[in-house]
This record gives C-alpha cells, structure tokens and sequence, in this order.
C-alpha cells in the first residue's frame, strides 16, 4: 500500500503542476486535468484506509461550494469571476484532502492569490478590480500544502 500511495501521490502532483501551469497561461482547467485528480484522490484515501465518505463528501462539498460562488459572483456582477473548472479542482482537493481540509486548501489558496497580487503592486504592476487572474495556480497549491501536511503529520490525517 506504501508503494500505492507514493505513485498516487506523485502523479496527483504532476496533474496539479501541469493543471497550475495550463491555467495560468491560458485560464482553463480542462476535465482531463481535473477529473482523474478527483478519482485519484478518492483512490488515495481508499489506500491509505482514510474515511472513504469523508473524502466523496469533500468533492461533493468543494464542487458546490466553488460552483455556487461562479453563479452568485455572475448574478451579482453580470460577468464571470470563477470558472467550473475552479469547482471541479476543488472537488478534487475535497477528494484528497477531505471535507474538512477544504477550509485550509480555501485558506491557502486565498492567501497565496492575495500576496501574488501584492508582489505584482509593489514591483510596479498596475493591477484593477477587472483584472482576470487564474485561481487555479493558487488551489494546486493549497491542495498540495494540505496533502502533504496531512501526510507528515503536521496536520490531522482524518481531514
């Protein structure tokens, strides 16, 4: 089961890589990205004995929670601030992480997008309300940081 869960660590990684890397050139996160991330994640907790209903209700959660915030944020502003492919990798980081490390990847990912935003302000880059920003780099790496935390510890497994 070691073995199972080393491999399905580092390809879950190489997908969240490779789909930070697509989103932030083009702003999309395609289904061929983020769907296997979602089965892999569940496959993770199977093998590592977590709480396999835990984990589908951390994709269920981070799937509505992100999709929700895509349909409020056009309804009130009447344009698009998030996209479904921004749902669906949060899915897969409920997968992995379960339902309750969707507040912490959530976490993460707002505080790393803010100070990227920030370091792009002080080196001089002017940046408005209507600036489109790939959210995608920033879940990767809140998913990446929680997985590996629960994984050495620093962070209770059972999440």
């Amino acid at each position: 089961m070691e073995f199972l869960t080393l491999a399905l660590t580092i390809t879950g990684a190489a997908l969240l890589v490779a789909a930070a890397v697509i989103d932030a050139r083009t702003r999309r996160l395609p289904d061929v990205l983020t769907l296997p991330l979602i089965a892999l994640g569940l496959l993770a907790a199977w093998a590592l004995g977590l709480p396999l209903w835990l984990h589908g209700l951390g994709a269920a959660l981070g799937y509505l929670l992100m999709a929700g915030l895509e349909l409020g944020y056009r309804r009130i502003r009447g344009r698009d601030g998030l996209g479904r492919g921004d749902a669906k990798l949060l899915a897969a980081g409920g997968a992995w992480c379960g339902a309750l490390g969707l507040a912490p990847v959530l976490l993460i990912a707002s505080a790393s997008g803010l100070l990227f935003v920030l370091i792009l302000r002080v080196a001089g880059r002017a940046i408005s309300a209507d600036a489109a920003i790939a959210f995608g780099p920033f879940l990767a790496f809140g998913i990446a940081l929680v997985w590996s935390f629960q994984r050495t510890g620093l962070w209770p497994a059972a999440l």
